[in-house]
């Protein structure tokens, strides 16, 4: 295979893993009811700073250069 199409390749295949993975975490990064509160969803500051640090890491691992 070309080099040129291989690195295509290779940057596509990482992006759709990182997409796949970014839609498996999402349910984990949810609001929920709780507290003896039904219907009154929240967040908590864990929960924000855990979205925050993935997305973090996500663009980190995206900008990378070889």
């Amino acid at each position: 295979m070309h080099n040129a199409a291989k690195t295509l390749l290779e940057r596509t295949m990482k992006k759709q893993i990182l997409a796949l993975l970014a839609m498996a975490g999402a349910g984990l990064a949810q609001a929920h009811e709780g507290h003896g509160l039904p219907g009154a969803s929240h967040w908590h500051a864990t929960d924000a700073a855990w979205l925050l640090a993935a997305v973090a890491v996500a663009g980190l691992w995206l900008a990378r250069r070889k």
